[in-house]
């Protein structure tokens, strides 16, 4: 009878401490990911347009991806934001931005709608398109 109540406590603990982490710290690394909702609302007060890239550091048309994305957020520095999601890091984010492929590349007007969404390796000039085509010089 004493092993099952101890065993009852501890079972009761562990989920306490599970469900303590998942509301404290629901995107599993904190700064390493983003949180839709917060970022779109930090970066409304700046009113630019969004290139959210996501992916995983591991998968070859990602790490294709990662320098024309690095030079992307210098570009258009102050006049779009650039932000890459490593899915490694923050395993809800697939399902935040509702991924099917990666890499993926959702943009957002200034405003936070999401108006173009590509799936697979999207190569410079086919984002500065796009980029032009929602107005950012």
């Amino acid at each position: 009878m004493k092993l099952k109540q101890n065993s009852l406590i501890i079972v009761i603990l562990i989920i306490v401490v599970i469900a303590y982490i998942l509301i404290t710290n629901p995107s599993d690394q904190v700064g390493k990911g983003s949180n839709p909702g917060s970022t779109l609302q930090s970066e409304a007060v700046q009113k630019l347009p969004k290139l959210v890239d996501l992916g995983k550091g591991t998968c070859i048309p990602c790490k294709k991806m990662k320098p024309i994305l690095d030079e992307l957020k210098i570009e258009y520095q102050g006049k779009a934001i650039v932000e890459v999601i490593d899915l490694r890091y923050d395993r809800w984010a697939a399902s935040r931005y509702r991924i099917r492929l990666i890499p993926t590349q959702i943009f957002y007007d200034e405003e936070g709608n999401e108006v173009y969404r590509h799936e697979g390796f999207m190569d410079k000039q086919s984002i500065i398109n796009k980029f032009t085509e929602m107005g950012v010089d």
